[in-house]
């Protein structure tokens, strides 16, 4: 039985509110995380549940992908796998990004590398990807581009956070001139392996949580 046409939301009307909800969940746990971080008392426990709060804007965002299908769970996948790879080239042989190693921030490791940083790798990539689909830039290649340099920009403001609270270290300190170089490298390989997949046109929540990483570094940049 159907209820009174009055109380009937439209799919678009639906869509919305659900997109309204998930950007709400992103920018509350952003905000209390970025008091958590920024009271001496509570940051120890913040720091703590950094890898928590990682899984849950995964969970965020793979809520905003529609429509869920096989191949977003296999471009996950691939994502997730190349760069733990890709990070074990880095750790172990200095081959890509430079000479650092990981802290305790992170959380498990496996051979020397956070699991969760093949999450954020995915989130990273997914939102990059979704925000220069969402652009009129019509060539692949010039959104591939743009994307990686944006990654690179948000990788610039990441570092010195990364370093004073134990996500990861660099040899001497000095972040070289290579990771930056490899960042926006792998981010265009990874990019354009999302251009290839062909996912729908998606809303604005992945666009959204990469505005909000920019946010929330660059306001730890001042704490």
């Amino acid at each position: 039985m159907e209820g009174p046409p009055g109380l009937k939301l439209n799919p678009h009307e639906s869509t919305r509110r659900e997109q309204a909800l998930l950007i709400l969940v992103i920018i509350i746990f952003h905000v209390v995380g970025l008091i958590g971080f920024a009271v001496p008392t509570m940051r120890p426990l913040f720091l703590q549940i950094v890898p928590w709060h990682i899984l849950l804007m995964l969970v965020v965002i793979v809520c905003s992908h529609r429509p869920m299908e096989g191949k977003f769970i296999l471009f996950a996948l691939l994502i997730f796998i190349s760069s733990i790879i890709v990070e074990w080239l880095g750790v172990h042989k200095h081959w890509i990004f430079g000479d650092y190693s990981y802290g305790q921030t992170l959380g498990i490791k496996t051979a020397e590398i956070p699991l969760i940083i093949g999450v954020n790798w995915l989130l990273l990539i997914y939102s990059a990807g979704v925000l220069m689909q969402r652009t009129r830039i019509r060539s692949i290649l010039i959104r591939v581009i743009v994307g990686a340099l944006i990654l690179v920009l948000l990788d610039l403001i990441i570092e010195p956070v990364a370093q004073h609270f134990d996500y990861w270290h660099w040899a001497n300190s000095t972040v070289p001139l290579k990771n930056y170089v490899c960042w926006f490298l792998v981010s265009v390989v990874m990019l354009f392996v999302f251009e290839k997949f062909g996912f729908r046109k998606q809303g604005i929540v992945a666009p959204v949580f990469l505005l909000v990483q920019f946010v929330f570094f660059m306001v730890l940049l001042l704490i």
